[in-house]
């Protein structure tokens, strides 16, 4: 007979017991998963709340921008003497161009606007540009409040060119104002404004300090004659300047009702307008900001490495208060250092 004592044999004879003990074990596991017939039922999780229910951060409102300075009636010299321009009372309401044909009009309009080359189109004094828009024009002459004479033109022969000319008869102040679009490598579409009154030696001025009547009767034109907020705008002067008008408006101020939220996609139009600001003055120091120029405008290896940098800066939920504040400190860096030579980026 074989002995038990094999190992074959030892196997044999424990596999009933391991086979007994493994059951037993997965006996007790199950007990504990399923629960007993009278214990009540689980709790589950409540299901997350759908996406428009998850709770926001409030928007944050637009950050202000810095106060503009404010009118600076010191920048305009020689004015025109009151009693000078009384007579534009009678032409409240007639057309434009019959105040532009009177001698004693012209005669102020040219003593007060530049005597420099302008660029409409082509080369041409400042006066032959007003010629092409103004002469015929039947839009009304508008006097406001007794004081503010506002004589305009449609659109000029080409390029959209639309102009006017803005006197204020108590202070003897004179502005004028000529849009148009060009087309050889500058920012457009341009409005230049320009008064020989104004000489000073800055390379920017703010629209805040030009007289508020004059914003306000710019505001009107502008819309009747579908020239956007967000325009380049240049101020040519009486030293034959063509020196930047900055955009400090704020489009995020309150309004009427100091209640009401500020408009949609304002902090946007802040930043588009310090853009074309940034690059108004980038342009006019490669062409030293000589009235007629006509050069292409060149993005140097310094402007693409600065908008890098700033493309680094201001990252986030919320990026455009910082690009605003940089783009303001680059134009006034561009617009008060010695001029560079713009090397073209490749």
């Amino acid at each position: 007979m074989k002995s038990f004592r094999s190992p074959f044999c030892r196997f044999a004879l424990l596999l009933p017991a391991f086979l007994f003990a493994a059951t037993l074990s997965l006996s007790r596991a199950a007990a504990q998963t399923i629960p007993a017939a009278d214990a009540p039922p689980a709790q589950e999780a409540p299901p997350p709340p759908p996406d428009d229910q998850q709770p926001t951060q409030p928007p944050q409102p637009p950050a202000p921008l810095p106060p503009p300075p404010p009118y600076d009636k010191s920048l305009f010299l020689n004015p025109v003497p009151a009693p000078a321009l009384a007579f534009l009372t009678q032409f409240d309401g007639a057309p434009s161009g019959d105040l532009y044909h009177d001698r004693q009009f012209r005669h102020i309009v040219n003593a007060n606007i530049p005597n420099g080359m302008f660029h409409y189109g082509r080369d041409m004094p400042l006066s032959d540009a007003l010629d092409k828009v103004l002469p015929g024009s039947g839009v009304p002459v508008q006097i406001r409040d007794n004081r503010y004479v506002l004589v305009s033109g449609g659109r000029g022969p080409y390029l959209g060119g639309r102009g006017f000319i803005w006197i204020d008869m108590r202070d003897g102040i004179v502005l004028g104002g000529f849009f148009f679009r060009p087309t050889n490598g500058e920012p457009t579409p341009t409005l230049a404004v320009f008064s020989r009154q104004v000489k000073i030696k800055d390379r920017a001025i703010a629209i805040s300090q030009l007289p508020p009547a004059f914003m306000d009767d710019l505001i009107q034109w502008a819309t009747q004659n579908a020239v956007g907020p967000l325009t380049t705008r240049y101020f040519l002067t009486g030293s034959n300047m063509r020196i930047l008008i900055e955009h400090s408006e704020d489009y995020c101020a309150p309004g009427p009702d100091p209640t009401a939220p500020p408009p949609a996609g304002c902090e946007q139009m802040n930043a588009d307008a310090a853009e074309i600001d940034m690059n108004a003055a980038y342009y006019l120091e490669q062409v030293n900001y000589a009235t007629n120029a006509t050069a292409w405008m060149i993005e140097g290896d310094d402007q693409i490495a600065w908008i890098a940098i700033r493309d680094r800066t201001c990252v986030g939920l919320d990026p455009l208060p910082c690009r605003i504040r940089m783009t303001h400190e680059r134009t006034r860096v561009i617009v008060t250092r010695n001029p560079i030579q713009h090397i073209p980026h490749h």
